[in-house]
């Protein structure tokens, strides 16, 4: 399956949003878009995975990966997702303790611009 991939730009952030599933085949799609984002100065990114129907272990060390550069780059990486199974996930391998998980992208925008 393709995974689509679209950025817009929101109050500051650069807004990735992720259709499809991320698994070992996709993931590098994922992480060359994630990567190309931090190459271009968006160190502030959500990453909307509402639209993600499947992750495995490979898309959770791309998110892991982009958030800890995000960080040494002065930036933060948020993540929206409201699929049960999906966020499921992050709670699980306890993940949801390292990212910010929210449930729209004006509230991920909008928990940020509090911080």
């Amino acid at each position: 399956m393709d995974l689509d991939l679209t950025v817009r730009e929101q109050d500051g952030w650069s807004i990735l949003s992720v259709a499809g599933e991320i698994d070992i085949a996709t993931a590098p799609s994922l992480r060359e878009k994630l990567h190309a984002l931090l190459a271009d100065g968006h160190t502030n990114i959500v990453v909307d995975l509402d639209e993600v129907t499947f992750l495995d272990s490979t898309a959770l060390g791309v998110l892991v990966g982009v958030l800890k550069r995000a960080r040494t780059e002065g930036g933060e990486v948020r993540l929206v997702c409201n699929q049960p199974r999906v966020r499921k996930v992050f709670e699980i391998t306890r993940l949801d303790t390292a990212f910010d998980v929210s449930s729209t992208v004006d509230e991920a925008v909008t928990s940020a611009a509090r911080e």
